[in-house]
């Protein structure tokens, strides 16, 4: 990010410099405007639930920020002759059923040729300053909720390889296309400090994010992380993702881990989330309203996510 050129501008609320889930911008009438789009190859084979995850996945980026999406734009790469077209028909079915849903309208978008599909949308949302999150007003003293189970990375990765059972995938499915508008509208009226999605950096590395961008620690309690059905099993089948590794990297030092810690385990908790819930961090009296599990809770100190 330091190496793309900063555009200053008093209008500009949040942009590039905090890693968040999506640049906020004033409007001349005081409303804010939520601007994100996200795109990626297909997680499942059918095309309609595929059209669905990938439209929760872009809509999520507005949620996290506190926000109400409005309009939605797709963003197509098509192999050409490499698929029927009623599969292209029942993606785009899937994915503005997803939009409706969400309340939002879909405007239009743009599509090109490519070898590989990829499929995503751009979307356009508000909020007021009063009810704007970001990943950047953790406080000392917070709790830590999660509100969806981690793990779709992996049972995606045995999906494609033919090794996920079905339970196990229907609820990787379900999972994945449910909007994160539920999240979002629990915790609307509580006292979110800092909010986050967590998507393909996994939660350790959506919880750095909000670890730097807040001047805090971040602690997580393995024992109390949600996980998906058969994910623990699949990882410790081989069916992690490459995806898990390169978080673990690009984490580096900034990731605390016990010694002894399962490698198994660790694949899950830096799994690369598609879809995933909203990582929120508020008053332990608040968090304890909402019907997630409490993860951790954030301390003073240099920036880091310990595991323990």
């Amino acid at each position: 990010m330091d190496a793309l050129p900063s555009q200053p501008d008093t209008r500009l609320l949040v942009g590039l410099h905090t890693a968040d889930d999506a640049g906020v911008v004033r409007l001349p009438d005081g409303r804010l405007l939520i601007q994100t789009l996200d795109f990626f190859t297909p997680v499942v084979d059918d095309p309609y639930t595929f059209g669905a995850i990938a439209a929760a996945n872009a809509l999520s980026d507005v949620y996290a920020m506190g926000g109400e999406p409005f309009t939605a734009m797709n963003i197509l790469c098509w192999p050409e002759g490499d698929l029927p077209e009623s599969a292209l028909a029942e993606l785009l079915r899937g994915a503005g059923d997803k939009v409706r849903e969400a309340g939002a309208m879909l405007v239009g978008g743009h599509s090109v040729k490519d070898k590989e599909l990829k499929f995503g949308l751009s979307v356009s949302g508000f909020t007021t300053a009063d009810r704007l999150w970001t990943n950047a007003g953790a406080r000392p003293g917070d709790a830590l909720v999660l509100t969806k189970p981690l793990g779709t990375g992996i049972l995606s990765t045995a999906i494609k390889r033919g090794a996920c059972p079905e339970a196990a995938e229907e609820a990787a499915i379900l999972c994945m296309s449910e909007l994160n508008r539920v999240g979002r509208d629990a915790a609307a009226h509580l006292d979110v400090h800092a909010a986050t999605d967590i998507t393909g950096f996994g939660l350790t590395g959506h919880a750095w994010e909000l670890a730097r961008a807040s001047g805090v620690r971040v602690t997580l309690d393995i024992a109390a992380l949600p996980l998906l059905p058969s994910a623990l099993d699949l990882a410790r089948a081989g069916c992690a993702p490459g995806g898990a590794r390169k978080n673990r990297r690009w984490l580096g030092e900034h990731l605390i881990t016990p010694e002894h810690l399962e490698p198994a385990l660790l694949d899950v908790i830096i799994d690369p989330q598609t879809s995933g819930g909203l990582l929120l961090a508020l008053p332990p009296q608040d968090a304890a309203k909402l019907p997630w599990p409490i993860i951790g809770h954030v301390d003073a100190g240099d920036p880091a996510v310990v595991l323990r």
